[in-house]
């Protein structure tokens, strides 16, 4: 029995972490390309535009998305005086990461729809892609720092700034024992649900399949 866990656990892994490192890719590289398409040369200049996965691994919030399936990368960095327009600017960039996983895993269930109709085993593969990739863009979107909602929100909301540079050095610690507790799990489940069912919902009508592969409620997440 323990041995037919451990190859099951190993079996997860071996679906997690490629879907992980494409994630946080993912995740940083809009960020950094966003912030450079908007003048900084920040981003490039520091080697983050790039595709490269270990150039964006922050080893807390990886070590967070292989137990947990949330977590984060190590931020990129950017200079706002390049933007135009700062406070649209920051929003821009904050926000690239999150919405860049949410296209990677529509991307994800829809080729799980693709080769489920197949029957290839390469269906679950795209499963997790797309579970974790929500995972991360709604985990970020957390207004926590060092999150990207963070940053969203000390720009809509004044004073917020101050108070995040208050918390900034226990943020991360506040954010581990969140996920250790449990804490966070159930709204973050509702929010992920929801834009997974949404995104089946849409996929089926491409595809023109009646299954389902995600129940409202589950704790996989």
């Amino acid at each position: 029995m323990r041995f037919l866990l451990s190859m099951a656990y190993i079996r997860e892994l071996l679906y997690t972490i490629p879907a992980i490192l494409i994630a946080i890719t993912a995740h940083e590289f809009a960020h950094g390309y966003v912030s450079y398409r908007l003048g900084d040369p920040t981003p490039k200049r520091e080697g983050r535009l790039t595709l490269n996965p270990f150039a964006h691994l922050d080893f807390w919030g990886t070590i967070c998305l292989l137990l947990f399936r949330m977590g984060w990368a190590k931020p990129v960095r950017i200079n706002t005086a390049y933007y135009k327009n700062r406070k649209k600017g920051i929003i821009l960039v904050s926000l690239a990461g999150p919405c860049m996983n949410y296209l990677v895993g529509f991307l994800g269930m829809l080729l799980y729809g693709v080769f489920y109709q197949n029957g290839s085993s390469i269906m679950l593969w795209f499963y997790y892609l797309a579970v974790i990739n929500i995972g991360l863009g709604t985990f970020n979107l957390i207004p926590l720092p060092p999150l990207d909602g963070s940053k969203v929100l000390q720009e809509l909301i004044p004073g917020a700034g101050r108070f995040f540079a208050k918390i900034r050095r226990y943020a991360p610690l506040i954010l581990v024992l969140c996920l250790v507790t449990g804490l966070l799990w159930t709204p973050i489940n509702y929010v992920n649900t929801g834009i997974l069912n949404g995104m089946w919902s849409l996929v089926k009508k491409i595809l023109r399949i009646g299954i389902f592969p995600y129940r409202a409620g589950s704790s996989y997440l």
